[in-house]
């Protein structure tokens, strides 16, 4: 067996992973059996994909099946594809998954017939692990950035204000000369009469009757 793909999951803690599985039936060898070690402990699952004739079979039927195992309750053979090189020399296996073990036979003829698919097991998925600590530090990073501008913000504040008591002078010197302002200004009793026409004169008394 051969590594072929590895398919993505949803969940965080196990990942699908996808490998060749390949068996030959011909008239030595009738029955093959697909097993997996007993120390194997991950879920594993069979995807059938296609069972073929060879290049050397002979033109007759080749019947494929199923042998239920010995604990199975029901004991009749599943026919799994019926070939025959002028009629059908392939057929494609579509939604037939199976878990191990299974056995397959050459029920009739001699083959060479040849079943592919993929063995499917799931493996733990570590890389979860090592993005969960990388978004840990990250965020360790941020905070700690974010810390230090707060510092740094703090420290150059008491630099911002530095002469309180230049306003303070600034605002009694304005007044001072607001003050003097004022005081330069003539009053109406120091304004001189303009040398208009009728300036000086004074009002004719009325005249009695």
């Amino acid at each position: 067996m051969a590594l072929n793909s590895s398919a993505n999951s949803n969940s965080k803690s196990e990942k699908p992973l996808s490998l060749i599985w390949g068996c030959e039936l011909n008239h030595e060898k009738q029955t093959y059996t697909f097993k997996i070690p007993d120390e194997w402990k991950y879920e594993q699952q069979l995807a059938l994909r296609t069972i073929c004739l060879g290049e050397k079979a002979k033109d007759e039927f080749n019947v494929v099946e199923i042998v239920p195992s010995e604990d199975s309750h029901d004991t009749t053979p599943v026919p799994l594809a019926t070939l025959k090189p002028s009629v059908l020399p392939m057929a494609t296996m579509v939604g037939v998954e199976l878990t191990p073990p299974v056995t397959f036979r050459l029920r009739a003829g001699s083959g060479p017939v040849y079943i592919t698919g993929q063995h499917v097991t799931l493996v733990p998925d570590l890389s979860w692990d090592d993005d969960d600590e990388e978004e840990d530090e990250e965020e360790e990073e941020e905070e700690k950035e974010v810390a230090e501008e707060e510092e740094s913000q703090e420290d150059s504040l008491p630099k911002a204000i530095k002469h309180p008591a230049s306003n303070k002078r600034g605002s009694i010197a304005k007044k001072k000369m607001e003050k003097e302002e004022e005081n330069s200004v003539p009053s109406d009793d120091d304004v001189i009469p303009s040398k208009g026409r009728g300036a000086g004169r004074g009002r004719k008394p009325a005249v009695k009757k």
